[in-house]
């Protein structure tokens, strides 16, 4: 093509870029951004590039085709290190108050468990106050209560079943 002297020969250089090259540019754009907006952007970019050097641009010294990618991959690959090296924004914090969770519903699901507890067997409740109110491994609860770890694994899995029953309003309990 020659050198481009003037602003009119740079624009129909970069036009004929543009209709000779658009395509395969856009093409190798998507698939390094994965992204077709921003493959668009870094193909606009790179014909910007390539009207600001439209005089150094000269065909018989290699392909323009293959300048062309170089860019185009350069600039993915500047955006990329952009976006990594600046920290995360976040969005601006309206001065209020942290919202602080209302406590009533915990105290009215310790009412309901105690009150449900109240209603399943001694043997089931000493399992399940030593298991999950004291938070004690089965040898542990075995230990403290006297008895196998095995039985207390049966108690807790009776015990929970009973529980259960209780909270679901089946006020009869389950054997064991």
């Amino acid at each position: 093509m020659g050198a481009y002297q003037g602003q009119d020969a740079a624009e129909t250089f970069v036009r004929f870029l543009y209709a000779e090259h658009g395509r395969s540019v856009l093409a190798y754009a998507t698939r390094l951004t994965g992204d077709r907006a921003a493959a668009e952007d870094v193909v606009q970019e790179t014909l910007v590039r390539a009207w600001k050097h439209a005089d150094d641009l000269d065909q018989t010294k290699g392909s323009v085709r293959g300048w062309l990618l170089t860019v185009a991959r350069n600039i993915v690959t500047d955006r990329a290190r952009a976006r990594a090296a600046r920290p995360i924004e976040v969005a601006d914090v309206v001065d209020q108050p942290p919202v602080e969770r209302d406590h009533s519903d915990s105290v009215v699901n310790t009412m309901v468990v105690l009150g449900a507890l109240d209603q399943v067997s001694p043997e089931h409740r000493e399992v399940l106050v030593e298991l999950y109110y004291r938070g004690r491994s089965v040898a542990e609860a075995a230990k403290e209560l006297g008895v196998p770890p095995g039985t207390v694994k049966s108690r807790t899995y009776y015990a929970l079943r009973a529980l259960r029953a209780v909270m679901a309003g089946n006020n009869g309990e389950v054997a064991r």
